[in-house]
């Protein structure tokens, strides 16, 4: 079925119940970061206010994002992988993906200009530097929420 709201208003009205999460696609080839968003996260995914996949590559985000349509509400996605990087994934996802466009938050280890203006003109729609501050992260995920 087919919503008449935008994907960015389905994203803004997004309110979790308990019956409903918002579900992230996590992309990065560090497998520890697994481990490391179900720490932090610990009690949002306890209350099931979001639900986390995560995907090791691109082409293994862009697999599941073929057979999970429209089912992961927002994509954190490294920009330095082996293989298809973080860039190229957001390029194929912004043009395979464009109804609706998913929300993509790019993040890297490098906080400098050139990563920043290619993802933005890419299409990215955050970006965010490691290591990782979860609460700037929480923040903004709370954001997308209420």
């Amino acid at each position: 079925m087919q919503s008449s709201l935008s994907y960015c208003q389905q994203i803004n009205n997004f309110k979790p119940t308990k019956l409903q999460s918002m579900k992230i696609l996590v992309v990065d080839d560090e497998r520890d970061i697994e481990m490391l968003f179900q720490q932090r996260f610990r009690r949002e995914i306890r209350e099931k206010e979001i639900d986390f996949v995560f995907a090791y590559s691109g082409e293994e985000a862009l697999h599941y994002l073929n057979k999970h349509v429209h089912e992961a509400v927002l994509i954190l996605s490294d920009i330095n992988m082996p293989g298809m990087s973080g860039l190229e994934l957001l390029r194929e996802i912004k043009q395979k993906f464009e109804a609706p466009p998913p929300f993509v938050m790019m993040i890297t280890a490098y906080g400098d200009a050139e990563n920043y203006n290619q993802a933005i003109s890419l299409g990215a729609d955050d970006f965010l530097t490691k290591p990782l501050d979860f609460t700037v992260l929480k923040g903004k995920l709370k954001e997308k929420v209420q």
